[in-house]
């Protein structure tokens, strides 16, 4: 057996050995023992995230009074549970919202126990409970953290989910091996209206200091998204449009950090107010970082220079709230191994809103709206701009959730709603044929989704989607023939449907399979391209011939949430046909058509279709060893791998290559400490014109401290300290899917010191 084969199975037997082992000796040790007296002695809560999947009732778990307090970055208390409209993996509550009685109705809704609050423990995927489908969630602590400069970098960690790093300032999330069109990056449920999914070098227009946690989201639940979510959601979730009243009418946060491998200095600041139902919101981030350092010396042209701002308001009473917030977002960045720049900006309205019914058969009915204006120039040294890419985009969402009710197969719960997109994008060129002509792109789609409550252990789901989708643009009307450019306007009709069932297993453990069927139609660049494409080095020609891409799943996976030992573990297969490709055709160009054939600067790639095949691991696991000192100790484990080729056996490009981590952790009601190891293998399974990629070992150590002022009364200030090393080896890494892996290598060594300082 090769090595990587052996660590694969070693990772996926390691964690049931465990819990084999945990339930041997909670049967065989005495009820009087010292070390279960001690256990008693100091319980923590259980590290759960409750992310409910799209329709589902949210469920809280009855916990026992524990003896030390909640030891999480959110020790403030959290709103009762209420429907996360805009989350990926969130769904309409079936219970109607109900205020309580003891607090006015412009007040926050009722608070759950802590006990039954988030526990992060940094480096680790932390297990969904409740959900059809796997869901990682990465908490505010996290992100603080975090010494990258983009969303994606807090993410990439993650089993299963990797990062195109393509520059410091721009790196879009991987999914199971699929980026771009087929990864849909979301705020508050509504896309992030950028053009990164047309190329590797543009930015998301989100900070990190924008979110209060990020999901990560894979299955039928992304459906309510739309067929280029195919690959997974990437939800942004925070607080821009007030949902709630804040406890005491105001709360507040200031965070900020310092890294060294880039002299990277960050800070942002949040805060929400209000009184008599109205609700005020205002944050605004900064981040600064220079060329950042790596074992073979400093990369140039890694800077990034990047703030923004957001204001948002919104009337708040006990059947629900609506509000609007604005958001700006710019960033001067630079593409390692070139000298360009890219300076973006975007202009962002947002609004949402919840009105819980409950009565004629509805529960709530909810509603998403978002409008955007994004620009960015590639600008030389020498201030000149050699092309700009615009996207004005409007998008909204409604829908309606219904009321449970009995049959006799078991209770039915059901929501439906419907989606509307206009978006228009252009990518200029002032030293060459344009990339992309206007194009414009209508989305017109309806979704459903339908749960059954059989029997206790047993529910059932199902989804299904309906898209129109028009398509206008100038295209190549033979990519592989003459360059005959002409008008064209496509339609399609996307057809996607899911099924799930999710079976409680004996000892808390949760069984869930799910299949699906996504049809994906084909987007503008991947039609009408026919220009250069200098960030990538390539001359790309579309396909205005394209057809639907489908795509068949099938996914097993098991959790448990709870106890000592917890774990979330899937296994999926996905056939596609048609799959959508970029193909190099043997031809070099220069920077127009007419000089395909005849300059050699440009790898002249052009759309085509091809069935494939994915399928893959996932695994992450933790178990609590043993209480130590105030707290207890434990150990993680994470392994992923992904294969992807094309039918007659040759193998996909830029796939990220088997990864398997562990680490050591200790968390107490104040303090959290954990050091880690992940090692990604060689990757010698490549695409055509490809190379092999080394492997490397990431070292990480984290340590931070959080206290809350005693005695006060009113706001409570809490407090945040804390340092992370990453690549303490200060290993030489290069990223397989990226296509500046042979030329820019990743980060070396790097030390962060952040902190926080809230009022709640």
């Amino acid at each position: 057996m090769s090595s990587p084969s052996l660590w694969c199975a070693l990772a996926l037997i390691m964690p049931f050995n465990i819990f084999c082992a945990q339930l041997a000796q909670s049967q065989s040790t005495p009820a009087g023992n010292a070390t279960q007296q001690a256990a008693e002695e100091v319980v923590l809560p259980d590290v759960v995230v409750t992310s409910p999947s799209p329709i589902a009732k949210p469920k809280v778990a009855k916990q026992k009074p524990r003896a030390l307090p909640q030891p999480i970055e959110d020790n403030e208390p959290a709103p009762a549970p209420r429907p996360k409209n805009n989350s990926a993996s969130a769904k309409p509550t079936a219970k109607p919202f109900v205020q309580p009685t003891s607090a006015p109705a412009s007040q926050a809704p009722e608070t759950v126990s802590e006990a039954a609050a988030p526990v992060s423990v940094p480096g680790t995927l932390l297990v969904v409970d409740d959900a059809f489908v796997p869901v990682t969630v990465t908490t505010a602590r996290e992100i603080e953290a975090n010494q990258g400069q983009t969303i994606t970098d807090t993410l990439a960690q993650k089993p299963g989910i990797s990062a195109s790093t393509f520059a410091a300032g721009a790196s879009r999330p991987i999914i199971r091996g699929l980026d771009n069109n087929r990864v849909r990056v979301q705020e508050d449920g509504i896309g992030s209206h950028d053009v990164s999914a047309l190329s590797e070098d543009h930015a998301i227009p989100i900070d990190p200091y924008a979110a209060d946690r990020i999901e990560v989201v894979r299955g039928p639940a992304t459906l309510r998204y739309g067929s280029q979510a195919i690959g997974g959601v990437v939800s942004v979730e925070n607080e821009r449009v007030p949902t709630f009243m804040p406890a005491n009418g105001f709360s507040g946060q200031i965070v900020g950090g310092y890294s060294s491998v880039d002299e990277g200095k960050d800070g942002a600041f949040k805060t929400t107010a209000g009184v008599n139902g109205i609700v005020v919101h205002a944050d605004a981030f900064k981040r600064q970082s220079e060329d950042y350092d790596t074992p073979l010396g400093k990369q140039v042209n890694t800077f990034v220079d990047s703030e923004g701002f957001s204001v948002g308001s919104s009337l708040v009473g006990s059947d629900g709230y609506a509000g609007v917030a604005i958001a700006h977002f710019e960033s001067l960045y630079g593409i390692p191994g070139e000298t360009t720049r890219i300076d973006m900006r975007q202009d962002k309205v947002l609004s949402k809103g919840d009105w819980r019914v409950s009565s004629n058969g509805i529960a709530a009915i909810r509603y998403s709206f978002g409008a955007t204006d994004y620009a960015h120039n590639e600008v030389s040294p020498e201030g000149d701009i050699g092309s700009r890419f615009t996207n004005q985009e409007q998008e909204g969402r409604i829908e309606i959730q219904r009321l449970p009710f009995l049959t006799s197969l078991g209770e039915v719960s059901g929501a439906a709603g419907v989606q509307i997109d206009h978006r228009k994008v252009t990518g200029l060129s002032f030293r060459g044929d344009n990339l992309l002509e206007p194009a414009s792109t209508d989305v017109a789609a309806g979704f459903w989704f339908e749960e059954l409550q059989v029997s206790k252990p047993l529910r059932l789901q199902a989804a299904a989607r309906l898209e129109q989708a028009d398509v206008s643009g100038v295209g190549i009307e033979d990519p592989l023939g003459a360059a005959i450019v002409t008008p064209r306007d496509r339609s399609f009709t996307p057809v996607s449907g899911s099924l799930g069932a999710l079976y409680e297993l004996p000892l808390g453990v949760v069984a869930r399979l799910t299949g699906q069927y996504v049809e994906r139609a084909p987007e503008a660049p991947e039609l009408f391209s026919k220009g250069a494409h200098d960030a990538t080095g390539t001359f790309e020609i579309g396909n205005p011939d394209l057809t639907k891409e489908k795509a068949s799943t099938i996914e097993l996976g098991f959790k448990r949430a709870n106890g000592a030992f917890r774990f979330d573990t899937s296994a999926y297969y996905t056939r596609y046909n048609a799959f959508i490709y970029k193909q190099f055709s043997g031809v070099f160009c220069g920077g127009t058509l007419a000089s395909c054939g005849v300059e050699d600067e440009l790898k002249q790639l052009v759309f085509q279709q091809r069935d494939a095949t994915f399928y893959g691991v996932e695994l992450a696991a933790q178990y609590d060893v043993a209480p130590i000192w105030r707290g207890v100790w434990g150990i993680d484990a994470q392994y992923d791998f992904v294969h992807a080729e094309f039918d007659g056996g040759e193998d996909l490009p830029r796939i990220p290559p088997q990864r398997l981590g562990g680490g050591l952790y200790y968390r107490d009601a104040a303090w959290i400490a954990r050091a880690g190891v992940l090692h990604a293998f060689d990757q010698n399974r490549i695409g055509s014109n490809e190379t092999p990629t080394s492997g490397y070992t990431l070292v990480s150590a984290e340590l931070s401290y959080t206290t809350k002022l005693s005695g006060a009364s009113g706001l409570i200030p809490e407090y945040t300290v804390g340092i992370k090393a990453e690549n303490l080896a200060d290993d030489e890494v290069r990223n397989h899917s990226s296509f500046k892996k042979d030329n820019v290598l990743e980060p070396g060594a790097s030390v962060r010191v952040f902190g926080s300082i809230k009022l709640n």
